[in-house]
């Protein structure tokens, strides 16, 4: 199982960058973890992932608690299946790939910076791996 975490844009927040950047790290204990911006004319997530579960991070999306993100996770390690996650850009995603997501998710119907939104999406895959595992860190 990998995971991928694709953004579309500048990440200019250097802080919120680090605090993504830390729980990426940190997750790479259990599983091997990518994050990295993408241009969508020039990167085809379709085509580079086939078998991989596509998650589009919208604010139209579905609303999960920790425990149902967590169980997205566990099946996802359980079939060796990798997880793409992907954050839109200030327009959000491009329009031909969300209808094609396997899941379109929402963090919040709140709007939050992409770069703060990247760094809370890294922190509940680092979540659900430390609960899966049942280390200390969810209390």
């Amino acid at each position: 199982m990998k995971i991928f975490v694709y953004f579309i844009g500048k990440p200019r927040d250097e802080h919120a960058n680090a605090i993504a950047a830390e729980f990426i790290r940190r997750s790479g204990r259990y599983a091997s973890c990518e994050m990295r911006e993408i241009v969508p004319a020039r990167f085809d997530v379709f085509a580079r992932h086939g078998a991989a579960r596509k998650i589009f991070l919208d604010p139209a999306g579905q609303a999960l608690n920790s425990s149902r993100f967590i169980k997205i996770v566990e099946q996802a390690e359980r079939e060796g299946q990798d997880l793409v996650f992907l954050l839109g850009g200030h327009d959000g995603l491009p329009p031909k790939w969300k209808p094609r997501a396997d899941l379109l998710l929402s963090l919040s119907t709140m709007t939050f910076p992409h770069e703060l939104a990247r760094a809370m999406l890294a922190e509940q895959i680092y979540r659900a791996f430390t609960t899966l595992r049942g280390h200390p860190y969810p209390r």
